[in-house]
């Protein structure tokens, strides 16, 4: 089973949460707004399970669920 990762930017609030859980995964735009770090024009990825568990925990601290996770 993958996880796939959406991020919704305009809920988010650049309060860097998620790029302190997942570095690799998560990056900010100039405004702070966050994006994918590999792909920052991409709205959705799938997740390597290696950084899973770090992809999990940046979901959980997301104050305004800008990240949004599925299991296909």
């Amino acid at each position: 089973m993958s996880l796939l990762c959406k991020l919704v930017p305009e809920r988010c609030i650049a309060c860097g949460l998620c790029q302190i859980e997942a570095p690799d995964i998560f990056d900010y735009d100039e405004e702070g707004i966050v994006l994918f770090a590999q792909e920052p024009e991409a709205q959705q990825q799938f997740v390597a399970k290696a950084e899973e568990r770090n992809v999990q925990k940046a979901y959980q601290k997301c104050p305004v669920r800008a990240i949004l996770l599925e299991k296909s």
